[in-house]
């Protein structure tokens, strides 16, 4: 029982530390990018509006950074001390891959971060824009390996096993490209952009709610609400490729999703339940007939598999996976929505007028870290009660741990975490609500600023 109470502490404080970090990278990945964008338009057109906004988001970048490298040191301990079992069995091919991620990613963000942040009066515009593109490159190159590691533990492939149990490599190109690793790429990534552009278009959203003709606020809400045009159908799109492969690979994830128990032909699309995993039934629930086998299958008639057609010990909650599945899908059509209601008010040149238009994009600023959060918990949980999908189960993966001593440092991440990345996330808020383009707003560099006049000039001046 000591054990069983342990490893899920041993969860409980990887599920909060990781919840904690997913969001910071969730936000630069996406940041990096617009800075890229902001800055390329700047060099392009000349206009020194981007210029402004470039400069009142790199602080917030910069400080989204460095909570995002503080928060991810945690987690690497906790594979020592709480999931040693794991750490060794799965060392031989996760290893590598984490290493690739530090000496190619991690530090070629990091190699040219101190240049994008303080280095455009020192080296010039072509070589600081070069700077700020290696670091966007970076952050995508960092999701890649990352993302890369979580796939293969939802489907292995490439590996064998030696005679210590341990999984070591038969095939790179099969495990870095495992069978989920392209779906949950482009839809982590297109997940991160969203996350970002709402976040924009709420700060943008904010002050144009305070002064209609705040140029930099028109740049951002623009910008933002053509990002949520575009991206978020595009993502409706992916997660429904990812769905499929889901269905092909891990089934049970996907009965759990759908609040499904029994196996069935013409499945129908349960739009809301109560799934009660001792019943084995999803109560109360509000269903479309046959819709859940087409959008599952593309076929009216399609089966799909119920719970039941797994072991009770291989199925993963249903509660939980239902009602979080659910809102991360609400959310990307809420944002799909919003998209479109710009597309049209910007086509009548009300984008800035409409005061509803403004509201509603500051409410869905932290739509897009709620659904990262939503779319973690679906994957994280309907992949259990396994590590590695359907051969090393989280029991197994364990350090012979107790479960005090677990317990009371989990309540010291909780006490710090808050501390530390509450006070930080207060200070983000803040710079978010300067006003944009103001001195204040702008403070920190990095840009080039209008040469002072020379005292000769000052003299004849006064003499004038």
């Amino acid at each position: 029982m000591d054990q069983s109470l342990a490893v899920d502490l041993a969860r409980a404080q990887f599920a909060f530390t990781v919840a904690f970090h997913i969001v910071f990278p969730a936000i630069t990945i996406g940041l990096a990018s617009y800075l890229a964008v902001l800055e390329a338009l700047w060099l392009w057109t000349g206009r020194d509006i981007y210029l402004r906004v470039f400069r009142f988001w790199l602080k917030i970048f910069a400080l989204s950074f460095g909570m995002g490298v503080v928060s991810g040191i945690v987690m690497s301990y906790q594979f020592g001390t709480n999931w040693s079992v794991f750490s060794d069995r799965t060392g031989p091919i996760l290893g590598p891959l984490m290493g690739y991620e530090v000496l190619s990613a991690f530090f070629l963000e990091a190699g040219f971060l101190g240049i994008m942040l303080f280095g455009m009066k020192r080296v010039g515009k072509r070589l600081h824009f070069t700077a700020t593109l290696m670091v966007a490159f970076g952050t995508f190159f960092s999701a890649f390996w990352i993302l890369s590691v979580n796939s293969w533990m939802q489907t292995p492939a490439g590996y064998a096993i030696n005679a210590a149990g341990q999984f070591v490599p038969d095939d790179w190109w099969d495990i870095v490209f495992n069978p989920s690793f392209p779906y949950r790429l482009v839809h982590m990534v297109l997940a991160a952009y969203l996350t970002t552009a709402f976040i924009v278009g709420a700060v943008g959203a904010f002050h144009l709610l305070r002064d209609r003709a705040n140029e930099a606020a028109r740049v951002m809400f623009s910008m933002a609400m053509w990002m949520a045009a575009l991206v978020a159908p595009a993502q409706i799109l992916a997660g429904d490729l990812h769905g499929l492969n889901t269905l092909e690979h891990q089934p049970a994830k996907v009965a759990a999703m759908e609040g499904h128990f029994e196996t069935q032909r013409g499945a129908p699309l349960i739009l809301f339940g109560w799934p009660d995993m001792a019943a084995e039934e999803t109560r109360y629930a509000i269903e479309i007939p046959k819709l859940g086998s087409l959008i599952l299958t593309h076929e009216w008639e399609g089966e799909v598999q119920g719970l039941k057609a797994f072991p009770p010990g291989d199925r993963p909650n249903a509660t939980i996976v239902f009602w979080s599945f659910r809102i991360m899908v609400a959310l990307g059509a809420a944002m799909a929505l919003l998209g479109f209601w710009s597309l049209w008010l910007r086509w009548r040149r009300r984008l800035f007028d409409s005061g509803w238009l403004l509201r509603a994009g500051v409410v869905m600023g932290p739509s897009g870290i709620v659904a990262v959060l939503a779319g973690w918990v679906t994957t994280e949980v309907g992949r259990q009660p396994w590590t590695v999908y359907g051969l090393l189960r989280t029991s197994q993966s364990a350090s012979e741990i107790d479960a005090g001593t677990v317990g009371t440092s989990l309540a010291v991440f909780v006490v710090t975490y808050f501390a530390v990345f509450g006070a930080g996330a207060v200070y983000i808020l803040r710079l978010m609500a300067a006003t944009p383009g103001t001195p204040e707003a702008e403070e920190a560099e990095p840009g080039p600023t209008r040469a002072a006049p020379s005292e000769s000039a000052m003299k004849e001046g006064r003499h004038a």
